[in-house]
């Protein structure tokens, strides 16, 4: 596999966890809603912000595991795409809706902009599913972990703004289209499951090879 192809492969996987609606969507919703479009997009860097340190967290556990027990690497892989699987599977068998978004009071952007970077920060499962993740495409023949980290950090970042900067720049059309079609949602969750399932085989498949 080239490397352009690890990178899409990653991209496949972050945009179907990320269009899955969840704590971070919901935040960026209510703060639309509460505090127009600003607010929303202020949620949104603060949830970007968040993710600037999950990285960072992910990127340096695998660098220490490559220096200090490179022959766990490949086995923490085949766990972290087991982990992916199980979280496909749980998205498949589900029904994702939103049933209501709580408003918000008006605050200053300052104030979003670190609400959304603690929502972020304070959601455990994100950690996990970022160590989960990394060690199947932070791959030493790629060159230094901390380019790759960087790219892959900034994929994060652009597919976070394109869904939740898009969706606070149209709020109250999305919150409508969210709340009133839970087939839809449904549907989302359900296809980002078979997405996550298909990857964790492949990657278990690659990774299986190398041990």
């Amino acid at each position: 596999m080239t490397y352009s192809e690890n990178l899409w492969l990653f991209f496949l996987l972050v945009s179907g966890i990320i269009i899955v609606p969840g704590m971070d969507m919901v935040f960026v919703l209510a703060s639309s809603l509460s505090g127009g479009r600003k607010a929303g997009l202020s949620a949104t860097f603060g949830i970007m912000a968040g993710g600037l340190v999950h990285t960072l967290y992910a990127a340096i556990g695998v660098g220490m595991l490559l220096h200090f027990a490179p022959s766990l690497f490949n086995i923490l892989l085949v766990l972290g795409a087991a982990y992916v699987a199980w979280i496909g599977w749980q998205l498949f068998r589900s029904s994702i809706t939103i049933d209501a978004v709580d408003s918000l009071d008006r605050r200053g952007m300052l104030t979003r902009f670190r609400q959304g970077a603690l929502t972020s920060l304070m959601n455990p499962k994100a950690y996990l599913f970022m160590l989960a993740v990394f060690p199947q495409f932070l791959r030493p023949e790629f060159g230094p972990l901390w380019r790759q980290a960087t790219v892959m950090l900034l994929m994060i970042w652009v597919t976070q703004l394109a869904v939740y900067g898009g969706l606070a720049l149209a709020a109250a059309r999305s919150r409508d289209a969210l709340i009133n079609s839970p087939a839809a949602t449904r549907f989302i969750g359900r296809a980002a499951g078979v997405l996550l399932l298909v990857i964790a085989v492949f990657t278990v498949w690659r990774g299986w090879g190398t041990l």
